[in-house]
């Protein structure tokens, strides 16, 4: 029973990941066509990134205070006070800001996108957008897809700021660290290609929250309850796909 049951989870997650990847490549055509309404895309960024921008900068900020409050203290009881913002900025730039936010996103913007569209597909107005001949990656996924790859990096870049500064404060008015230190070691050690690595980082994840969040919708079916599983199950593949994403992208992008 159990094999059977790992057996069937296992080949579902590779039809589903087949999918995605389908659904990939008709939309990369698409916006290399062309056939997309800016309209509609600047629509989705506004939805995306600028009414996302509290949330994620909330999150940055406690979590760089939270990271801060946990290094600070023991880098100065073993006498390395002076490390903290180095050790603050390699760590926002390149995972805590493009992980985190997308993380947010995924929660925030992927289980509307994933309920939306789900909603579309029982009603069966996707059905009716093939049958007068519409393309429905065109009109629903491409707008999503372009601003999500475009204002996730967008996020992630206020998210660095914010997250550094919200580090700032705890070490500098909490710990008692030098503020002139901690700034100076920061500007030291951070590369230009470590916050580079952490805006590529979150292209890849936005483009993993679109995706997802649109084929679990498109596949939705069932009424009501198929749309509440559309949408948890995209956004549990999405943290999963986004965790395993960012493994595999920190070992090419900062493997030195």
């Amino acid at each position: 029973m159990l094999f059977e049951t790992v057996g069937t989870l296992a080949i579902q997650s590779l039809h589903d990941m087949g999918g995605v990847l389908l659904l990939a490549r008709d939309t990369i055509l698409s916006i290399f066509r062309g056939r997309f309404h800016w309209k509609e895309v600047f629509s989705q960024m506004v939805r995306i990134g600028v009414e996302s921008l509290p949330a994620s900068m909330v999150a940055a900020a406690f979590i760089g205070m939270v990271f801060s409050v946990q290094i600070a203290s023991e880098f100065v009881r073993f006498g390395a006070g002076q490390m903290v913002g180095a050790v603050m900025a390699i760590a926002v730039s390149r995972e805590l800001a493009p992980v985190l936010t997308a993380v947010i996103i995924s929660g925030r913007v992927g289980a509307a996108i994933a309920a939306e569209i789900g909603t579309m597909s029982v009603t069966e107005q996707i059905d009716a957008m093939y049958a007068m001949g519409s393309n429905p990656v065109k009109h629903l996924v491409v707008p999503r897809f372009f601003a999500l790859t475009t204002m996730l990096p967008i996020l992630t870049l206020f998210a660095d700021f914010i997250g550094f500064i919200g580090g700032y404060l705890v070490a500098v008015y909490l710990v008692g660290i030098n503020p002139i230190g901690y700034v100076d070691t920061a500007a030291s050690y951070v590369d230009f290609s470590d916050i580079t690595g952490g805006l590529i980082k979150a292209i890849f994840l936005g483009m993993i929250i679109a995706l997802v969040g649109c084929y679990r919708g498109l596949r939705a079916h069932g009424g009501a309850r198929g749309v509440g599983e559309a949408t948890t199950h995209a956004v549990v593949q999405s943290l999963i796909l986004i965790f395993v994403t960012n493994y595999f992208l920190s070992i090419i992008l900062f493997k030195r």
